[in-house]
């Protein structure tokens, strides 16, 4: 069995990672999202576990799928077909840390020329 704390921790530090990689301050996110700073603060932190609509609007800011993140909760079955983009492989690699997981997908994008 999955232990929810652990899931509601590697959430956070995901959130936080894409967060970091677009360059978007807690602030600005909160203020896309319409979801307030201090439980944007709270939720990287692994403190709550947000509703479906919350982690939709923080799909959307960040410009993720939201089962993507629905995924990383549990609450969608993981795709058997695989990663369909390098940052999904790249965040769905268990041996890399969430820094090595930020700094990658920032480079990738660089390389690519996405924003």
């Amino acid at each position: 069995m999955v232990d929810q704390a652990e899931v509601l921790t590697d959430l956070g530090s995901y959130l936080k990672a894409q967060r970091e990689i677009a360059k978007l301050s807690l602030r600005h996110l909160a203020r896309m999202t319409k979801v307030s700073d201090s439980y944007l603060s709270q939720l990287e932190r692994g403190l709550y576990q947000p509703s479906p609509d919350v982690l939709r609007a923080i799909a959307e800011g960040l410009g993720l799928s939201p089962d993507q993140l629905f995924r990383r909760m549990g609450w969608l079955p993981e795709s058997e077909e695989g990663p369909t983009s390098v940052p999904d492989a790249i965040a769905a690699d268990e041996r890399l840390g969430a820094a090595q997981k930020a700094a990658l997908v920032q480079t990738y994008k660089a390389m690519v020329g996405d924003p």
